[in-house]
């Protein structure tokens, strides 16, 4: 029931409702989508825009960017904070939002960098975020199976180890469009924070596989 996502991971439904609504309101109104997007030429320049890192991670550039986030996110953040919920109390609501926060912000650091003089260069979407929470959910559960292109089952941490080998060839060779070093930024983030969260992860992340 709606209510129980409320109670038991209201972090993630917060943020899950927020992004599914202003993405959407957004798509009809371009001049707020101008306004949020990340444009790294203009923030390097101007401290003001610095807020452009969390807001260009509210919108998303069309139906099937947003749908594939938030059907990711659906999946991973409602359990991710129920989990950390269980292993750390009621503060596991603010590590989750911390982290989320945290990759949304780590994950751009990189392209604000690389795209400086890139006056034509724009970024949007909650990616990088996303990618840090399914790289923490995977710690806990890296067996647990994930089904490529909906389809095609594989181990959690199979997909780890390719997702993160395709951002890094991507982000050099790619020429789609898509911020790929968001991605893998954003999934290092996840990795890191929840290491030093919970130092333990990675013997548990071990003995999952008899190690």
């Amino acid at each position: 029931m709606l209510s129980d996502y409320i109670i038991n991971t209201p972090v993630a439904s917060v943020i899950f409702a927020f992004t599914v609504g202003l993405s959407i309101y957004a798509f009809s109104q371009p001049e707020l989508y101008g306004r949020m997007m990340l444009h790294p030429y203009s923030v390097y320049r101007d401290r003001s825009k610095w807020f452009t890192v969390i807001t260009s991670g509210m919108i998303h550039k069309d139906w099937s960017h947003l749908l594939f986030n938030m059907i990711t996110f659906y999946f991973f953040g409602f359990a991710l904070e129920a989990l950390l919920v269980a292993q750390s109390g009621s503060i596991g609501h603010v590590y989750f939002a911390g982290m989320y926060v945290v990759a949304l912000v780590l994950s751009d650091i990189p392209t604000i960098l690389q795209q400086k003089d890139n006056y034509g260069y724009h970024s949007l979407g909650a990616s990088g975020a996303i990618s840090a929470v399914l790289f923490s959910f995977i710690l806990f559960y890296p067996r647990t199976l994930l089904y490529l292109f909906f389809a095609i089952p594989i181990p959690a941490f199979v997909f780890g180890f390719l997702y993160l080998g395709y951002c890094i060839w991507a982000a050099k060779n790619a020429r789609d469009g898509i911020n790929h070093d968001a991605h893998l930024f954003g999934a290092l983030t996840g990795l890191v924070l929840t290491i030093m969260l919970y130092p333990w992860i990675l013997r548990h992340f071990l003995e999952q596989f008899g190690i």
